[in-house]
């Protein structure tokens, strides 16, 4: 999809139904205008309905409708974005009344990754995710997938044309959606591969997760400039929703001869939809396979609570709720609470400021090296590899020589210790 510019920018009118034990109405129709922001969409208008239920045919009241189509009409749009998924129907009875362009907060999400997504993985689970969407409302969606002509086989010539068609689109749809899953495995099992090359090495696996626009990219670029100052590896970072689809993986090396691997995500919003979450699910298994979370809030958002909530239900739903996890609640500096300040699982920081950083890595460290031990150790001269080897992969506090080899005090992974258990002398 060709990048939107600011000449291009639509206008458009949300809408949204608030039902009765809806206590976050108010924050997803905030964020339902922040979604059409990052699709370069002007919100002019905001219509709302408190209602007992969803009116099943055309998701308004009637009066709501007519009230709607004013609106349209006085702002001179042609779009109208619902706060909620709309069935098929409601799609199609909407645009027919409205004689507009109907998009449900789903298809704003969809419209977003597609423009975000950068490499191969991402764009194609970002268009499995949008057929598998587009499938079911074919008749509903006017601005859907281009429809191309074509001939039917004798089993469709007695058909009306309209119904042949839309078999044709189904049919090319779900050919389209089994040949990009074919390709996706293919993507997918060559990171599981990388993903087990990388246990093997007994390196901690750090993740970051966290709500959309929290901070995570920049925490990351953060964390490789402090501990690696000469580092081309940043990540993409902006101050909007979605910034990054990708998973990124670094290395960080810590000055003691410690070392994590820091994993970025895409980050959550609410009602993320359920297309996204099942093409995505091969990129979220990173956040599985994690040693300790680094939950990333943005403390400075007057709903930080309910961000915290959304992001911790969505990490319960991947398998990922029991993980460890950490708190960094990022742009204090945005509020009046101390930075930096670390306690526990949480710390307070402002990564604009590099403020917090060296007290989060601490935090983490706490964490993830809790097996480590400190030992004082001989190795015979005839094993000088292990000099090496512990120096490369330890922290070696002090080294000796003596006469029957190399004295060493240092701090190690009990793993690494007991592998080379029976090659040295431990000494009291």
């Amino acid at each position: 999809m060709q990048e939107l510019t600011e000449q291009s920018v639509q206008k458009a009118i949300v809408v949204g139904v608030q039902l009765q034990k809806d206590t976050d109405f108010e924050y997803s129709m905030l964020e339902l205008r922040n979604l059409a922001a990052a699709r370069y969409i002007d919100v002019v208008d905001e219509l709302n309905q408190k209602a007992e239920r969803i009116n099943p045919t055309h998701y308004l009241g009637t009066g709501k409708i007519q009230e709607l189509k004013a609106l349209l009409a006085g702002h001179e749009t042609d779009m109208a974005i619902f706060n909620d998924e709309l069935s098929p129907s409601q799609i199609r009875n909407l645009e027919a009344e409205l004689e507009c362009v109907v998009m449900d907060r789903t298809m704003l999400i969809l419209d977003i990754f597609a423009e975000r997504a950068k490499t191969r993985e991402a764009q194609l689970q970002v268009e499995v995710a949008r057929l598998q969407y587009s499938l079911p409302r074919l008749v509903g969606l006017r601005a859907s997938l281009g429809r191309q002509g074509g001939g039917g086989g004798a089993g469709l010539r007695n058909r009306g044309a309209g119904e042949t068609k839309l078999e044709l689109d189904r049919r090319r749809i779900e050919e389209r959606i089994t040949a990009l899953q074919d390709e996706l495995e293919k993507l997918v099992a060559t990171r599981q591969q990388q993903r087990k090359k990388r246990k093997k090495n007994d390196m901690p696996v750090v993740c970051l997760v966290g709500y959309t626009n929290t901070g995570k990219s920049s925490l990351m670029n953060a964390l490789l400039e402090t501990y690696d100052p000469e580092t081309t590896k940043q990540v993409f970072a902006k101050d909007m929703l979605f910034a990054t689809l990708e998973t990124s993986v670094r290395n960080i090396e810590l000055p003691d001869n410690k070392s994590f691997l820091l994993t970025d995500t895409v980050g959550f919003v609410s009602q993320l939809p359920h297309h996204l979450i099942k093409a995505f699910r091969s990129t979220l298994e990173e956040v599985t396979e994690a040693d300790l979370l680094v939950h990333v809030v943005d403390y400075s958002h007057e709903d930080f609570e309910q961000l915290v909530n959304v992001t911790n239900e969505t990490l319960d739903a991947l398998g990922a709720g029991e993980i460890p996890t950490v708190y960094a609640y990022n742009k204090c500096d945005l509020t009046d609470h101390a930075y930096p300040v670390a306690y526990e699982r949480n710390v307070y920081m402002s990564v604009k400021e590099r403020a917090g950083i060296a007290e989060l890595v601490e935090v983490v460290k706490g964490h993830i090296f809790g097996d480590y031990v400190k030992k004082e150790i001989l190795i015979p001269y005839e094993q000088g590899r292990l000099v090496s080897y512990f120096n490369e992969r330890a922290n070696v506090l002090e080294t000796s020589y003596e006469e029957n080899g190399t004295r060493m005090k240092l701090e190690c992974s009990l793993a690494d210790y007991d592998r080379h258990r029976s090659d040295f002398t431990e000494l009291e």
